[in-house]
Parts: structure tokens; C-alpha cells; sequence
């Protein structure tokens, strides 16, 4: 499997939220820099009245949002989600804090180009409780891993991954908010790096071009 950023001009980005959007707004200002080589030309959403749709709309970016009870089925939302996705192009599209798990037409269409960070070392602590989980095992680091999105729950291939020292006096909200601040450094230079060089998937190897 093989992709790459456009061949010439910026790399489009479209960047999924669901909460207060820091992810978003740090990528933005990336993006300001024309030597990154990428804008935001789209932000979803699976709710209304979110921080991030704010955060894009004070970009000037579009946005679109698809509520999954508005679905009578879950493929039915996935489908939406994927026809509005695919509508701005992009070059690689960016779980920046979405809290929905994407089916397989979504997969289909951008499986080898829609990445996601995680709050743990994967394939360790997966899932939405990442750092309360290390602690609880009793690990020495922790981190953050951001992969390529498969079908599973954090199990994509990995692009690149951070660790973060656990402190003896840590607490799952002083370890969480270190890896937050890893975790947002981590995804801005590696998308920036992806959309530049470009990039290859074979197996679970994602390499640089």
C-alpha cells in the first residue's frame, strides 16, 4: 500500500473533531507557515456546538458535522461521513480528537491516508483509558503513538511514537496532560513530515519516502 502528498501545492488536510479541538488549532498554525507544505481545508465533526467547529470557523475553513442519531443506521452515518470527506480531496485526512470509530466504507476510501493519535505506547493500553491504564500496570514510561487507522481499536500501522517518563507521584490527569503536550508536538511534525516526503505502508512498516 502507497500514498503520497499532492504533487504539487499544499497537501490538503481534512481534520475530524469531536471536542475542544487543540489538536486542530495546532495544526492551523502549522499550516500558517507555507514551508509546511499543507492546509486545513475541511473540519467535521459528529456533534454541533463544539469548541473545534468554533476554532475552524474563526480559520475561515468549512465545516460539516453528521450526528449519528441522525442515522437510522450506523453504515448509513459512515457513509455520509465518507461522501463528505472525499468531497474536499485531501491528501490525508486527521482523527484529531474523534471519538467515533469509522466503518469500512470510510476505511475503503482513506484507509491508507486517515491516521489518529493515541495516549499510550501502543500495541500497549489501548483504548480510551491509555494512561490510566499504564499507571495501574505500574509502567516506567508511557507516551504517544500515532498510526495509521485499520478496522481495529489502536491497532493500525505505526508512524512514530513519543515516550513520556512516569513521575512516582503521577496521576491519570498528571500523565495525561503531559502526553498531551507530546502527543500534539508529536502529530503537527509528523503530518508535516508525511505531506512533505510522502510516505509508504507495507505490511505494518510505514516509512518515510
Amino acid at each position: 500500500m502507497t500514498a503520497a502528498s499532492s504533487d504539487s501545492g499544499s497537501a490538503r488536510l481534512v481534520v475530524l473533531v469531536s471536542g475542544s479541538g487543540s489538536n486542530l488549532q495546532a495544526l492551523l498554525d502549522a499550516c500558517a507557515d507555507p514551508e509546511y507544505g499543507a492546509q486545513v481545508v475541511a473540519v467535521g465533526a459528529d456533534r454541533e456546538g463544539i469548541a473545534g467547529l468554533d476554532r475552524a470557523a474563526a480559520a475561515g475553513v468549512p465545516t460539516f458535522v453528521h450526528k449519528v442519531k441522525s442515522y437510522a443506521e450506523r453504515a448509513d452515518w459512515d457513509r455520509a461521513l465518507t461522501e463528505s470527506v472525499a468531497a474536499y480531496k485531501p491528501d490525508l485526512v486527521i482523527s484529531a480528537g474523534f471519538l467515533k470509530l469509522v466503518g469500512d466504507d470510510f476505511l475503503a476510501e482513506f484507509g491508507d491516508r486517515y491516521i489518529n493519535t493515541h495516549n499510550a505506547l501502543l500495541p500497549a493500553f489501548p483504548g480510551i483509558h491509555g494512561p490510566r491504564d499504564a499507571l495501574e500496570y505500574g509502567v516506567k514510561v508511557a507516551g504517544a503513538t500515532l498510526f495509521f487507522v485499520d478496522g481495529g481499536v489502536d491497532t493500525g500501522p505505526i508512524i512514530a511514537q513519543v515516550v513520556v517518563p512516569v513521575e512516582d507521584d503521577d496521576t491519570e490527569e498528571t500523565l495525561t496532560e503531559r502526553i498531551k503536550e507530546v502527543e500534539r508536538r508529536q502529530l503537527v511534525e509528523w503530518v508535516g513530515r508525511l505531506v512533505r516526503d510522502g510516505w509508504t505502508i507495507t505490511g505494518r512498516k510505514v516509512r518515510l519516502k
